[in-house]
């Protein structure tokens, strides 16, 4: 072969091998969306999810849906994470600040966090405090505070946990329009520790 068929041999060898790295044969992970890609309307895709109480670990929560609350009188519609009262918790994923509100007798003090699409809301209640400056409107990401653990509204004194949940909403439905779907197969899905 000749100096060019050499060159020409080269070039395509080359070429072969960079292609081989742009395509993906199944072996390795997908790659993150980023934060600007939209997600699945009205879904929550496997993994997509932080853990919403710091320090906690996946393994120790427990699937609660349904369980008998207010001696019978409904069923849980969340997934509690147990913690010592002051623990840290974040937010689960991204979203805007809906609303702050204070129930006596259901969640005390709660937080509602909106997603993008506007077709989930995150909520998180029995909160000792907000974290500083979180206000409604506010825009957070999957990690940053919201607030920290506590037993206010209807825990009762000293059942220190969050109280998370997940509403389903129509966009142009408000904060507290949603109907609960069970947060648990969401959360134990996303056993990846971040």
């Amino acid at each position: 072969m000749n100096r060019i068929g050499w060159t020409f041999l080269g070039l395509f060898a080359v070429i072969g091998v960079l292609a081989a790295l742009l395509v993906d044969f199944g072996g390795s992970a997908a790659p993150r969306r980023s934060a600007q890609q939209a997600r699945p309307v009205g879904k929550v895709a496997t993994g997509e999810l932080v853990m919403p109480v710091q320090g906690a670990r996946w393994s120790d929560i427990r699937d609660s849906w349904g369980d008998s609350r207010g001696g019978g009188s409904r069923g849980h519609t969340g997934t509690d994470i147990m913690a010592p009262g002051g623990t840290p918790v974040v937010a689960a994923a991204d979203g805007v600040v809906e609303k702050l509100f204070y129930s006596n007798g259901g969640g005390g003090i709660t937080a509602y966090v909106r997603a993008p699409d506007r077709r989930l809301s995150y909520y998180y209640a029995h909160l000792a405090s907000y974290a500083p400056g979180l206000r409604e409107g506010a825009w957070v990401r999957a990690g940053d505070s919201i607030g920290r653990v506590g037993d206010t509204g209807n825990a009762g004194a000293g059942n220190t946990h969050l109280h998370f949940g997940i509403e389903r909403l129509l966009p142009d439905e408000a904060w507290h329009q949603g109907r609960a779907i069970d947060p648990y197969p969401l959360l134990a899905r996303g056993r990846a520790e971040r």
